[in-house]
């Protein structure tokens, strides 16, 4: 039987336990609908998720594989995949021509790449109001996480802001071929209710990612840049820039912060 070599270069490692594939499968919650839901697996790779999501007729996929081994494997084990499967890589893709209404998103995420894939979904987060994956452990549970302790990060926020966000099991090493040094986990990301932010929405991100790039540092030392912009906009003296840093907010680390407090930061910031 054909099979496909991990290539370490693409973070592959193949799921084997048919049991955690139908599992990941069936946690895609499919609104009750006349019409089958789009879904785009990232990564089939052997096709052990994808024969399960096959399965539902209530699910419209379509795949994404950037590894053409992987490609003709399941052009040749799986017909039903023939004019669904795109041989591309999945940060490049333009979703929208694919795409003209709003589609799920599911599959075991290239671990090395998986923060890149978070941020590109949300990109298209009026599109995707479902994601279901398999990532590594430690980031899920970052994603996933509240504020005010070490792993509440970057993603956890802006995913956060867009989504709810369900830690579903855990996963050994066991499960893969080839095995990962670390653990696994499956979680799933439903689009919340939020329309907008009420704040500029790319200066927010820039606040966080700010914040969280020295994250050990209170907001005023992290900030410093950003609050050096607002004070030259303003044409602020010295006092007027010390009673504005005076704010407790920026005695604060980055992790204390939830979702809402960083808004009100951004704007305060604007």
């Amino acid at each position: 039987m054909m099979e496909v070599r991990a290539k370490k270069a693409l973070g592959q490692h193949f799921l084997t336990d048919l049991s955690i594939a139908q599992r990941i499968a069936d946690a895609l919650i499919v609104p009750c609908k006349e019409e089958p839901m789009p879904a785009l697996e990232i990564g089939p790779g052997m096709g052990v998720l994808t024969q399960y999501l096959l399965e539902r007729p209530e699910v419209d996929l379509r795949m994404v594989e950037i590894d053409t081994e992987s490609v003709n494997y399941l052009l040749t084990h799986f017909p039903k995949v023939s004019g669904r499967l795109l041989e591309a890589d999945f940060l490049k893709l333009k979703l929208e021509k694919f795409f003209s209404r709003e589609f799920a998103v599911i599959g075991n995420f290239p671990y090395n790449i998986s923060s890149q894939i978070f941020f590109k979904i949300l990109d298209y987060k009026e599109q995707v109001p479902q994601v279901v994956c398999m990532i590594q452990k430690e980031v899920a549970e970052r994603i996933a996480e509240k504020p005010g302790t070490k792993t509440y990060g970057i993603l956890s926020v802006l995913l956060q802001a867009w989504y709810d966000i369900e830690y579903l099991f855990t996963v050994g090493e066991g499960a893969f071929n080839p095995p990962p040094k670390v653990k696994s986990a499956v979680i799933r990301l439903v689009r919340n209710s939020r329309t907008e932010l009420g704040c500029d929405e790319a200066l927010f991100k820039t606040v966080v990612k700010t914040g969280f790039n020295q994250r050990r540092k209170t907001l005023r030392n992290s900030l410093k840049p950003l609050i050096r912009a607002k004070a030259d906009r303003c044409g602020w003296t010295e006092e007027q820039l010390a009673e504005f840093i005076s704010d407790p907010v920026f005695e604060l680390r980055p992790e204390r912060l939830s979702v809402e407090e960083f808004i009100s930061l951004t704007l305060k910031l604007a």
